[in-house]
């Protein structure tokens, strides 16, 4: 297969389809024909991120999400963010967050600034 940039759907169609069959066959990652299916993958990539972009999620969403992985309630933000009241408002998204938030979110929960700030 010639590889090129993408410019059509049905191009990234058909290289979707070469792709399959690559991987049936197993090619091995050093191989000749492992190293057409890293650059192809590399295409497949560009293609996507310009024409199917995901969103940046919620930053409360994503608050809230990181809190239940951890195991965290709104009760153990209390002293850290301010009062019982104000992290509810945050939480229920009355109150915006501050960067002074958005710096503790990201330490504490290890969520991305490009969420937080999003």
């Amino acid at each position: 297969m010639t590889l090129r940039p993408l410019k059509t759907e049905q191009q990234y169609d058909e290289l979707l389809h070469w792709l399959d069959e690559q991987f049936d066959q197993q090619v091995l990652p050093d191989s000749p024909a492992g190293e057409q299916v890293q650059i192809a993958l590399m295409l497949v990539r560009a293609y996507e991120d310009e024409h199917y972009p995901v969103p940046l999620p919620d930053p409360i969403a994503a608050i809230q999400l990181k809190m239940a992985e951890q195991g965290l309630k709104p009760k153990d933000l209390v002293g850290q963010i301010g009062s019982k009241s104000y992290v509810s408002a945050i939480l229920n998204r009355r109150k915006p967050l501050t960067l002074a938030m958005a710096r503790f979110f990201y330490q504490k929960l290890h969520i991305p600034a490009s969420v937080l700030l999003a």
